[in-house]
């Protein structure tokens, strides 16, 4: 049976990127992972888009992703404009005032950001990967834990990290709970030709029973992603390309004239989930293990790196001794203070924004409206963003 000192389940942009954090700490570990090491170093397109804050570039660069992304595909986000329905005005957000004239944030495709975790991860050493097999079960021993895969292997180790996803099967197995909720919508991406400038805007837009995003990539072209209920959502992925142009182009009111397809199109089911605990005696949740996020705030992803470093950091700090149970309740703690506030908040934005009843509307409205008006609301926006 191999020993190491850290396990991480899943190979994901969390789990590869606490791994790239991890290196020459003198920390032997190891990645479990369902997928093939070949899937893993070619991932395909699935249409995410993702808008990374600054905080998480700088995880990234630290990682020694950032770097090893395609620089040509890295898109500057200039602005964000949040709307409701069709109400005279909108709630925007920008960089103004920086000193250095960065961008709000970027956005990257999310199979772009994989590919890069994984080449920056074969310029580390003292880890193994163990590929193409499931965790079956953990079991609690005085030095650790004992892993047990599906294929019969076993590994042992004294701290088990769980990265898989948001219906993690390691959280289950370790014993920790988590608030689940299944919202009844679906959100369906697809990277389009448009018409008219979309100058480097992100656009968000609140409709009666739907939303609409539009995200800047490259010139003429924007990723659409539509939220509607879930039978909608399965429909609308049911046409062919000129009837999903034209849909598409109609939920989005001709805005940016014609909408053609220019990728496949990918269907996501909402289901935001929250763990009872990030951390426990030899253990850790990072990522959607710990937080699955609703994409309404855009923030699961950046919620997930800040994960990949704090942890990173705790068990740099630590080890694997006697101090490193204190110091995975330090980053759980921490990661607690961090994510709760956002949980709950976006909870309530999408709570609010899918109520199609007067009285909601009505609120929304006047929320939206106070907002708007608020520089400092938007400055801690802003300030949210940048870092």
């Amino acid at each position: 049976m191999d020993k190491v000192d850290v396990a991480i389940i899943g190979a994901g942009p969390v789990g590869l990127t606490l791994l790239n954090l991890l290196a020459g700490s003198g920390l032997r570990l190891a990645v479990v992972e369902q997928q093939a090491a070949a899937l893993l170093a070619q991932p395909a397109f699935d249409g995410r888009e993702i808008a990374l804050t600054h905080a998480s570039r700088n995880w990234l660069e630290q990682a020694g992703i950032w770097s090893r992304l395609d620089q040509q595909a890295i898109w500057p986000l200039r602005k964000a404009s949040v709307r409701d329905r069709h109400l005279p005005f909108a709630l925007d957000v920008d960089n103004r005032g920086a000193h250095d004239s960065a961008p709000l944030g970027w956005l990257v495709s999310n199979w772009r950001i994989r590919k890069a975790a994984w080449e920056a991860a074969q310029a580390v050493t003292g880890w193994s990967l163990i590929d193409g097999v499931a965790l079956q079960a953990v079991r609690r021993e005085a030095a650790g834990w004992v892993l047990q895969l599906a294929d019969g292997r076993r590994l042992q180790a004294q701290i088990v990290v769980a990265a898989d996803s948001r219906f993690s099967a390691t959280r289950r197995m370790l014993g920790v709970g988590a608030r689940s909720h299944e919202h009844g919508t679906a959100m369906v991406v697809r990277n389009m030709h448009i018409e008219r400038d979309h100058q480097q805007v992100a656009w968000e837009w609140f409709g009666q029973g739907h939303t609409r995003a539009l995200l800047p990539l490259q010139p003429g072209v924007a990723s659409a992603v539509v939220t509607l209920p879930l039978p909608r959502a399965k429909a609308l992925m049911t046409l062919d390309e000129p009837a999903f142009a034209d849909a598409v182009s109609g939920l989005f009111e001709h805005r940016w004239g014609r909408m053609r397809p220019c990728s496949s199109a990918h269907l996501y089911p909402m289901v935001t989930v929250y763990a009872d605990r990030f951390a426990g005696p030899g253990f850790a949740l990072a990522g959607d293990a710990a937080v699955g996020m609703h994409p309404v705030t855009a923030h699961g992803f950046n919620l997930g790196l800040r994960s990949a470093g704090a942890l990173a950091g705790a068990l740099r700090a630590a080890g694997v001794g006697a101090a490193a149970d204190n110091a995975l309740q330090r980053y759980a703690r921490e990661h607690r203070l961090a994510t709760a506030p956002l949980f709950a908040a976006t909870g309530m934005v999408a709570g609010l924004f899918a109520d199609t009843r007067w009285p909601a509307r009505i609120a929304r409205g006047g929320a939206m409206a106070l907002a708007a008006s608020m520089p400092p609301f938007r400055q801690l926006l802003r300030s949210h963003l940048t870092g």
